[in-house]
This record gives structure tokens, C-alpha cells and sequence, in this order.
């Protein structure tokens, strides 16, 4: 460019690059009268124009103002004769992100040097186009890839009646993002959620590791069957808040490559928490139907096998195919937007995360319906004691068996349209207690265990117990007495 600019005669130039991309060059020849420069069109099938006198844009619907302090600093950076060149690119709508470009246009600003950091900022403004039912985002592109990857920073965006304006700080390509307001969330909503998902993370993390501690450090007995599934689970789900509470700070960091990364572990860990829930349901049914310790070869092998290696699988594809990035989650606010490291392709998320967790709830949901049935039943069949002041504890269990098969996940189902917040506000609530009850669990179970290590007067059938939610119950239709004969 630089060559160009010095070649030429005149103070402007315009510039093609192919049907679907051309641009404008103005060059400032006096270094010490450096002025704003401003460019603009009406529509798409227009020519560029410079516009001398500012208060005429008004009268074009697209309008780039480059301001007199980016001249000043490209001239402090050895641009001896500065210039700036705009481009207007139509045939980029598509981005690493299927995101919708309004008016499927960018903008390119170069000017021979890296700008940035400007306080008196580049303005581009869009008017008089439709954008009904959406939130716009002004956002930027590096250049770097082969589709743009774009990033709100550096970059404000400003409504009216009259248009869109866009005050970056930086000389880059220039979009404006397209998001439907129902995926867009209130500043308010989104730091409300962001502070209890990030306290329900640390809080259940805190609970996981003591499971961990309490598993790999202090336990003197063999683990059973029952313990080494829930670790397993406990394992998973740790690295998976693990993964999420660092995920944003990845996120700032702006390096492609690290959230590619953090994007493939933060996705493999929910995958496997995911496969570790429907193992986990599997085990509880198949205790339900064997009336107690199942008696398999590599029965534990087989399920760790699956859980952790399943995942693995499909996050590998995933990895090759390039469908990890940087995310966006939009607020109201601009200034209030979120950036994390996750799957960039929606299509890919609803198929392969809301798919498989389908078939995960409705496992798992089945599971805890045959469960709460046969607690039901065997309340039914214990003499004595006929519940009085057990409500409460029904309660209790009820929750933690919801909890320790994944159940509160399915709130996520009722994230749409009016029920989106409510339903995200529940859905985060109540994850947060994930690892508490999963710490009562294992600490009933292996104290149970225990129990029952240190009493020989134990009979096959109190030691071939299914531990259930908070609570040791013996299988009911080992129990049930039979009728007698008429």
C-alpha cells in the first residue's frame, strides 16, 4: 500500500480488488494540516465517496469517519506521507461463527501502520436499513484466518432512531454483528448469573474435593462399585466447573489457539460428566434389577471405558473439523458482553450437546421415576415406623437423587422464549448444589461401608444393599412377604 500511495499523483485513488470488493484511497500531502477525513455511500451498488464537509453525512446511509489523531499517530509511526484507505467488502457474510452481518457488508480501514488505542475514534454509522427483532453489535476482525472470527473489543455501539453507529479504536475490518433479541440477555441478568454460576461453581468444587481427598487420602477400605462410579462422576464434574470458571479469563487473552483449547477441555469434561450420569443410572438399575453387587468381569473397566472414551471421540472430530472458538454471549449492553471459549457452530451444539443429553435425561429421568416407585414401595412394606417427621428427608432425597443423576440439567430444555430466564436462573441455582449432594452421598456410602465392615452379624442380604440418594435402603422385593395360601 505504501508503494501505491507513493506512486500516485493526485490525493486520491480508487481501488478494486474484484467484483465484490473495491475501496478509496485519500492521502493527506501537507503533514502539518492533518485533518478528519470522511468517507460514504448510499447503498451497496454505489461508489465510495469522500466527503469534505462533515456536516453533509447526513445525507448517506453509510458513512466511516477516520479522525485527525489516527492521521497524527501514523505519521509519529513513520508514514511519511499518511493516508487511509477504506475497502467495502460484500461477499463476506460468512465467519467462523455463522454470525448474521447486517447488510452482509464490511469495512476495512487501513492506513499503511497498526493504529489503536485512539481516543478521538474511527466512526462508522449505518442508516435508514432494517434490523427489526435483532441487536446489533459492533465488532472487529484481525484479518487473521480464513473466515473472519469476530471480537467486540475495542469497539462501541450506539443506537437512535436514526441509525447504527460504531467508535472503534483501532484501524481493522468492521462488522456489524446481527443477534436475535431472544439470545441476547439483559446486563443486569447476565452479572446476576455470572456471579451465582461462578459462587455455585466454587462452592460445588469445594464439595468435589473433598470427595477426591477423602477417596484417594483417607479411605482405609476398598471402594465399592457404587463409590468408584460416583468418583468417577465427581472427577468429571470438577474439571468441568474447573474448566468453566476459567474459561472467560482464557477467553481475554485473545489467543486463538488457547481458546481452541480450553474450548476442546471444557467440552470433553461436560461430555464425560454427561456419559458418567447415564453410567451412573445404568448402575442403579441394573442394582434394582440384580437385588445387589453386580457380579460382572470388568464391569468397571467397561463403564470407564465408555464414559471417558466415547467423549473423547467426538471432541476430536469436533477439533479437526475447526468448530472451536471464541464465543460471544451479548448483552443488552455491548459494554456488558461476554466472551468465552466454546463450540463456534450452533448447529453442531444443538446436534451433538443438546442431542446427547437428550438421551442422557431421558435415561436418567426414567431412572429416578423406577427409583422414587420403588422407595414407594418399599415404604409400603416396612411395619412400624409409618413416615411420621419423614417428609422432609423424602424431600431431601428426592433432591439429591435429582442431583446425583443430572436431572437439574433439564431445566436447560425451558431456555427459550419467555421461560429463558426463569429457567436459566433454576437451572444455575441448582447445579450449584450438584457436588454438595454428591458429597453427602459418598460420605452415607462409605460410611455405610464401613458399618458394615466392622459387624459380622451382617446377613447377604443387608450387605447386598443398594444405596440410594442419602439413605441405605435394602432391596424391597427381596423383602416383600409372600402371601399365604388360602
Amino acid at each position: 500500500m505504501g508503494n501505491l500511495v507513493a506512486s500516485m499523483n493526485g490525493t486520491s485513488a480508487s481501488l478494486s480488488l474484484g467484483k465484490a470488493v473495491e475501496g478509496l484511497l485519500v492521502r493527506q500531502t501537507n503533514p502539518t494540516n492533518l485533518d478528519q477525513v470522511s468517507f460514504a455511500y448510499m447503498s451497496p451498488n454505489d461508489k465510495l465517496n469522500i466527503v469534505d464537509d462533515a456536516n453533509t453525512l447526513n445525507q448517506f446511509s453509510r458513512s466511516v469517519s477516520v479522525s485527525k489523531q489516527a492521521f497524527e499517530m501514523a505519521l509519529s509511526l513513520n508514514i511519511s506521507t499518511p493516508f487511509a484507505a477504506v475497502f467495502r467488502f460484500l461477499n463476506m457474510s460468512q465467519d467462523e461463527k455463522n454470525s448474521t452481518v447486517l447488510g452482509n457488508e464490511v469495512l476495512g480501514v487501513e492506513m499503511g501502520t497498526h493504529i489503536k488505542n485512539l481516543t478521538d475514534k474511527i466512526n462508522i454509522t449505518f442508516k435508514t436499513i432494517s434490523y427489526k427483532g435483532n441487536t446489533p453489535n459492533c465488532s472487529s476482525w484481525d484479518g487473521k484466518g480464513v473466515k473472519p472470527n469476530w471480537t467486540t473489543e475495542g469497539c462501541e455501539t450506539y443506537e437512535s432512531d436514526a441509525g447504527i453507529t460504531c467508535q472503534c479504536s483501532h484501524l481493522t475490518f468492521f462488522a456489524i454483528l446481527l443477534s436475535p433479541i431472544n439470545e441476547t440477555i439483559s446486563s443486569a441478568d447476565l452479572k446476576n448469573l455470572t456471579i451465582i454460576t461462578q459462587a455455585g461453581c466454587g462452592l460445588s468444587m469445594f464439595f468435589l474435593g473433598v470427595v477426591l481427598f477423602m477417596h484417594f487420602l483417607i479411605r482405609k477400605n476398598k471402594a465399592s462399585q457404587t463409590t468408584v462410579i460416583l468418583v468417577h462422576l465427581v472427577l468429571a464434574l470438577f474439571l468441568l466447573n474447573f474448566s468453566f470458571l476459567v474459561n472467560n479469563q482464557v477467553a481475554q487473552v485473545k489467543s486463538s489457539v488457547g481458546c481452541q483449547i480450553m474450548a476442546v477441555f471444557m467440552h470433553y469434561f461436560m461430555l464425560a460428566t454427561f456419559s458418567w450420569l447415564a453410567a451412573q443410572a445404568f448402575h442403579i438399575c441394573l442394582n434394582l434389577y440384580k437385588g445387589g453387587q453386580v457380579q460382572m468381569q470388568s464391569y468397571i473397566l467397561a463403564l470407564s471405558a465408555t464414559a471417558w472414551i466415547l467423549p473423547a471421540v467426538v471432541v476430536v472430530i469436533l477439533a479437526i473439523l475447526g468448530k472451536y472458538g471464541e464465543q460471544t454471549i451479548y448483552a443488552d449492553n455491548p459494554k456488558d458482553n461476554v466472551d468465552m471459549c466454546w463450540i463456534n457452530d450452533n448447529k453442531v451444539h444443538y446436534i451433538v450437546n443438546i442431542g446427547y443429553y437428550v438421551l442422557v435425561f431421558l435415561f436418567t429421568f426414567s431412572t429416578v421415576i423406577i427409583t422414587l416407585s420403588w422407595i414407594f414401595c418399599l415404604s409400603r412394606t416396612r411395619k412400624g415406623n409409618r413416615g411420621e417427621g419423614r417428609t422432609g428427608r423424602s424431600i431431601v432425597t428426592v433432591m439429591g437423587l435429582c442431583c446425583q443423576l443430572g436431572v437439574s440439567w433439564g431445566f436447560a430444555f425451558f431456555a427459550y422464549g419467555s421461560l429463558r430466564i426463569p429457567a436459566t436462573y433454576i437451572f444455575t441455582i441448582l447445579n450449584s448444589f450438584q457436588g454438595f449432594f454428591l458429597f453427602i452421598y459418598y460420605y452415607n456410602t462409605t460410611k455405610s461401608k464401613q458399618t458394615e465392615g466392622s459387624s459380622s452379624s451382617q446377613s447377604f442380604t443387608s450387605r447386598a444393599t443398594l444405596k440410594t440418594g442419602l439413605e441405605i435402603i435394602s432391596n424391597p422385593y427381596m423383602n416383600v412377604p409372600h402371601p399365604k395360601n388360602n
